[in-house]
């Protein structure tokens, strides 16, 4: 049965949707897309370029016509090499910047194939409207308990060991991709950037979604700004407001800890001299070096226990007076086998 595209402005039934397929080219889609969605560009960033130059410095009609043959030629091969595998209840929603053009393309042809097409009416931009609009919205309606506590006290193992006890947690580091300091973001593996500001707001929109209103969220004691993205105004402030409990570990306990998670410091010395060098204004020269000195020496628990007594305890006890006024309590562990969940979960 031959059939026509359908709009819609609904882009999140997955239950109704067999997949959500973003036609923009891959530079719009890594800056921002539907979590989820697979891209299947209809033309892509090379000739995306060659077709707007076109189209502004010589004809739109010449314009248009170059890119009707690209987009066809591209549509073409998506046919042969990915729809045809797809059965015949295969139901995608497609969606390009508004709407228009780019996604018509594809959901013209799937339709004639027989196809039951849906077109996310006003595309990408309708998307990217509802997840501002939610984001001033759902952060409001959740209770959050804060896990304080400064650094090297595992307060990320914390929240996971939380939610194999059943927990709701929102780790904020694994959505943006960094730890949330200077040595936060880890070099050295494959995915070693962080998501664009629109991405981590559509990741967290995702995990929120993914919540109980009616049952707390446990999260760390974030800043308002994580590497290079920013929470949402809304969460920042409730999380504020919120209570906080702060895990307690001795000095060498939190550098053994350091040495173990953050082993990519160790791994490319001359990257964290690098990273280092950047508070030289800060503790001055003779600190940066004396630094420098145990990384050549291969001083690893000097160097860490200095730059939690010298940087980060400092740093973070300013930060977290200022920030978090609601303490409930505090606990202290010896070591981290001694660290009981159930403690923290007492009132």
């Amino acid at each position: 049965m031959v059939r026509s595209p359908h709009y819609v402005n609904q882009f999140n039934n997955k239950n109704y949707y067999s997949e959500i397929i973003d036609v923009r080219s891959e530079n719009e889609f890594i800056e921002d897309h539907i979590p989820g969605a697979i891209n299947l560009p209809v033309l892509n960033n090379q000739e995306r370029v060659i077709v707007g130059t076109i189209y502004k410095q010589s004809s739109p009609f010449e314009a248009r016509k170059l890119g009707a043959s690209l987009v066809t030629k591209n549509i073409s091969n998506y046919l042969e090499k990915y729809f045809i595998r797809k059965n015949k209840h295969y139901v995608p929603l497609i969606y390009c910047w508004r709407g228009g053009q780019r996604s018509n393309s594809l959901a013209i042809i799937l339709s004639q194939v027989g196809w039951k097409v849906q077109i996310l009416e006003g595309g990408y931009k309708t998307y990217r409207q509802h997840v501002r609009q939610e984001l001033e919205i759902l952060p409001l309606k959740f209770n959050y308990n804060i896990l304080c506590g400064l650094t090297g006290t595992g307060k990320t193992d914390l929240l996971h060991k939380l939610s194999k006890k059943g927990h709701q947690i929102l780790d904020l580091e694994r959505i943006a991709n960094h730890r949330g300091s200077l040595l936060g973001k880890e070099w050295g593996k494959k995915i070693d950037y962080q998501p664009s500001q629109k991405y981590f707001d559509s990741l967290l929109l995702q995990k929120l979604k993914s919540f109980d209103v009616t049952k707390s969220i446990w999260m760390e004691s974030e800043s308002y700004k994580i590497g290079e993205v920013y929470l949402p105004s809304k969460l920042w402030h409730k999380m504020k407001k919120s209570p906080c409990l702060e895990v307690q570990l001795p000095l060498p306990e939190r550098v053994k800890f350091l040495l173990r998670e953050y082993t990519y410091l160790i791994t490319y010395p001359n990257i964290l001299k690098d990273r280092l060098i950047h508070l030289k204004s800060r503790y001055g020269k003779e600190k940066i070096d004396s630094w420098f000195r145990w990384i050549d020496q291969k001083k690893w628990f000097d160097l860490v226990q200095d730059l939690l007594v010298t940087h980060y305890d400092p740093a973070y006890q300013k930060s977290i007076s200022k920030t978090y006024k609601n303490f409930e309590k505090m606990i202290y562990f010896a070591d981290f086998n001694s660290i009981d969940i159930e403690k923290i979960l007492e009132s």
